[in-house]
């Protein structure tokens, strides 16, 4: 598993227009082939009348799985930008195809690389981008009278509060980056003057937002 990377935030569309054309741009997670391939064939349906539906998806930890489709349109103007996107964005498992209604101008191949690129682009930026950092899930059971000062410094912290739960006594779950359970444990029972115990949880992809 990689320790980090990046990838689309969510499913999402996203419509341009240039020249009198509608560009709209879908985007999707997807983890395997048959996977994208589902989530193609599904746009396809939906916009079944359509002039073009041009896809691109990249999968795999190595980039191993890597497909472009300019469905109709001259080659190398439509699938081949799509990819180049993500590329350019460095992102892993994600999917995006673009539905073109032609609005009666032809754009050149030049025109439709940049348009096919533009869209992609834009449906990306709508549907957000995620980093995923692997990290291990610390649980620390604190008494009540200690919750608001741990919330307080994991807030101002490198730590990531994964979630809080109540019963006895509280449960704070928090992200912790391999290696760093030793030195977070340490932390947590200086705060508490040694009143925390403390439990190794799961190995968890930890998402975050990417700024643009």
């Amino acid at each position: 598993m990689l320790s980090y990377y990046k990838t689309v935030k969510t499913a999402g569309t996203h419509e341009i227009v240039i020249q009198k054309s509608r560009f709209i741009a879908h985007t999707a997670r997807v983890e395997s082939a048959e996977e994208a391939i589902a989530f193609i064939d599904q746009i396809k349906k939906q916009h079944w009348n359509a002039t073009h539906n041009c896809s691109a998806y990249m999968i795999g930890e190595h980039d191993h799985i890597q497909k472009a489709n300019d469905d109709g349109e001259p080659s190398g103007t439509a699938g081949l930008p799509i990819l180049e996107v993500i590329k350019k964005r460095e992102l892993k498992d994600t999917a995006i195809v673009v539905t073109r209604y032609f609005g009666g101008i032809k754009l050149g191949a030049g025109g439709l690389i940049r348009a096919y690129g533009k869209a992609a682009s834009e449906g990306l930026n709508a549907a957000g981008i995620v980093e995923r950092r692997l990290m291990k899930v610390m649980t620390a059971s604190i008494d009540y009278t200690w919750l608001g000062k741990i919330e307080n410094e994991l807030r101002a912290s490198i730590y990531e509060l994964k979630e809080i739960r109540y019963a006895e006594g509280v449960e704070v779950d928090v992200f912790v980056e391999e290696g760093q359970a030793d030195a977070f444990c340490g932390w947590i029972t200086e705060l508490t003057n040694g009143q925390a115990v403390f439990k190794e949880g799961d190995v968890l992809y930890m998402e975050k937002d990417v700024e643009f």
